[in-house]
């Protein structure tokens, strides 16, 4: 098969979608693989550790698309690649088109097989592509959110972890998942005092077990009502795999919070946690509403490529590999951890709750099969 590895458009998104020894493993497999020129700089990949890799790095985004059979990226096209995209043609990227529409209607026109990252899921109920980006923006939700706290930007001014003599800052997790827990390790790392909510009491007893320094709290709206008032950074981390997350911090609720708290708004690419949340970018990551602060940028470990993309290409590059020996059908046919990551194909809705965010027909994706 022949794999486009194009550069990433999207604002400040320095990741690329596979490093230079996952080209070198597809290549093994004898697969052509095209590079776009400069695609992996920011994340400390040369055009020369691709060349020397076994792929041939093309000078425009256009010629990637129109000679690969399978693109592997890491961020959705965004509008100037829409016209790129052609019938058939693999599509493999984090989607979340429960959040775009515009996304959505044009891969739908396309034609094009798009499976999503985020709703590939293993027989255990995990989703393996998804845990590591996880992992990463749950450790950069602190890192930021206490950036954010100093006062030079709106933040109520505190260390996160104290001084002797002086009380830690308060930091409310909801969501106890992959991005719930490693925010937690890393706030109670820093000496925080720190309280996840789930609604999971399997999960909230895992979370006692391994950190038992970490707090657990049940979520319902009046608990976390309850907690408000005194708390000082608020990570939201709640997830329905491919479906818009819910609201778990209402517009009315920002009156009960202390101006200069800072919400952290990891879900913000499934449509956000916080009724008042939109997406931000790294170029301007934050917003204030009613004194309270909002970080809600949605590609966060863009701004740690390096990291990020080891991280990813390590999850995806398996799959990778199957979709370029197989082919999507066959290659989903012996694997069922790819059917939930078929979202859509040859025109037609094939992922259930993306569906039903817009009215769309859904297809049983293995009736393409």
């Amino acid at each position: 098969m022949i794999v486009g590895i194009p550069k990433e458009i999207k604002n400040m998104e320095f990741r690329v979608g596979m490093t230079p020894s996952g080209v070198e493993e597809l290549v093994r497999h004898g697969h052509t693989v095209y590079v776009e020129m400069n695609a992996g700089v920011e994340s400390g990949f040369s055009d020369i550790a691709y060349e020397k890799a076994g792929a041939t790095i093309l000078g425009t985004k256009k010629d990637v698309y129109e000679k690969s059979e399978m693109i592997v990226k890491v961020k959705e096209p965004v509008e100037p690649e829409y016209p790129m995209v052609r019938e058939g043609q693999v599509i493999f990227t984090y989607f979340h088109f429960a959040a775009d529409s515009e996304l959505t209607e044009a891969m739908i026109k396309s034609k094009a097989i798009c499976i999503a990252y985020e709703t590939v899921k293993a027989k255990d109920g995990s989703l393996p592509l998804l845990i590591p980006m996880s992992e990463v923006a749950g450790k950069m939700a602190i890192q930021n959110g206490a950036h954010f706290l100093e006062r030079t930007f709106g933040g109520k001014g505190k260390v996160l972890g104290g001084v002797a003599g002086v009380k830690p800052a308060k930091v409310l997790i909801l969501g106890g998942g992959k991005v719930g827990r490693a925010a937690a390790r890393v706030a109670s790392g820093m000496g925080a005092d720190v309280t996840i909510a789930d609604n999971s009491l399997q999960c909230l007893r895992y979370i006692a077990g391994v950190m038992p320094r970490v707090k657990t709290l049940f979520a319902t709206q009046s608990n976390i009502k309850a907690e408000l008032p005194t708390v000082d950074l608020v990570v939201g981390s709640a997830l329905v795999p491919g479906a818009t997350t819910p609201h778990l911090i209402t517009k009315d609720m920002l009156s009960l919070m202390e101006k200069g708290t800072v919400l952290v708004d990891v879900a913000i690419d499934q449509g956000g946690c916080f009724e008042t949340s939109h997406p931000t970018t790294h170029s301007d990551p934050i917003y204030s509403i009613d004194g309270i602060i909002h970080y809600c940028v949605a590609n966060i470990p863009g701004a740690c490529p390096n990291t990020s993309t080891f991280a990813l290409s390590n999850a995806t590059l398996p799959y990778v590999v199957q979709l370029a020996d197989k082919g999507w059908k066959q290659a989903i046919r012996e694997n069922p951890d790819l059917l939930p990551g078929l979202n859509i194909a040859d025109g037609k809705c094939t992922f259930k709750a993306v569906a039903e965010c817009y009215n769309l027909l859904y297809t049983d994706p293995t009736i393409l099969l």
